[in-house]
């Protein structure tokens, strides 16, 4: 069955480039649903949730920030609980569009001045488990937590480069200390999830691991944020700890 994408920018030239970046990043099939506002995007998804109980969602949303009928912000909101990875691409690189765009539930923050190959290779760090970040964005988010009002605190947030993008946010940089929030209970982990998680520890990457286990990388990726808010983790070396220290792996 085919990814589905959706992807949400309102300049058609754009939206074409865009559409080519996001053939060139996944080797998957993928079925490429476009919309130039805020409305066509709603009753995009709505069509979507409204079909048949088997019909697949959208595994991955490109939401740019200015739209005409209003913002990328909005509706990255109103989708915090979809089951999509869902990346912003603008042209704001400033802290005033970023750091909203991360707390709405933004995944992952790419630049449309960035080169093709550029977009590409970002792209591909899904499969590989990290959030995809333009080069300027990830260099302005280090110098933020490094010697922004969080890092001078002493209380700011390290990075975490194999942090899984996470559909509730930007969860990774701001990571739940282990032996915190609800204890591990094995019973929970699904048959499927167990097995992904065995792979996670042993350093697997998303792409291994689906090609491993014969389904789609994008699944692969739903088992994993199942596993991550299951054992209240925002990692795969969180979750290694922790699934060892409990002897599942």
């Amino acid at each position: 069955m085919a990814v589905k994408v959706l992807i949400v920018e309102d300049n058609p030239v754009a939206r074409s480039f865009l559409t080519r970046v996001v053939k060139e990043s996944f080797s998957d099939a993928l079925l490429i649903t476009e919309a130039g506002d805020l409305e066509t995007a709603r009753r995009q998804i709505d069509q979507q949730r409204a079909g048949e109980p088997a019909s697949e969602p959208f595994k991955l949303i490109l939401v740019d920030l200015e739209l005409p009928d209003g913002n990328g912000m909005e509706l990255l909101a109103e989708l915090v609980q979809y089951p999509a990875t869902k990346i912003v691409t603008t042209l704001y690189s400033d802290d005033d569009h970023l750091f909203p765009a991360l707390q709405c539930g933004a995944d992952g923050y790419l630049l449309k001045e960035d080169r093709f190959e550029v977009l590409v290779e970002e792209l591909q760090k899904i499969v590989r488990g990290q959030p995809p970040l333009s080069p300027a964005i990830a260099r302005r988010l280090l110098t933020h937590f490094r010697h922004g009002p969080l890092g001078a605190g002493g209380g700011g947030a390290a990075s975490n480069s194999d942090a899984m993008p996470l559909s509730s946010g930007f969860q990774s940089s701001r990571p739940m200390p282990l032996g915190r929030g609800a204890p591990l209970d094995h019973e929970r982990l699904t048959p499927r999830e167990s097995e992904v998680l065995t792979y996670l520890s042993k350093g697997f990457t998303i792409k291994e691991i689906a090609s491993l286990m014969g389904i789609k990388w994008f699944t692969v990726n739903d088992h994993i944020k199942s596993i991550y808010k299951k054992l209240n983790v925002s990692s795969r070396a969180e979750a290694a700890v922790l699934a060892s220290k409990q002897g599942l792996v």
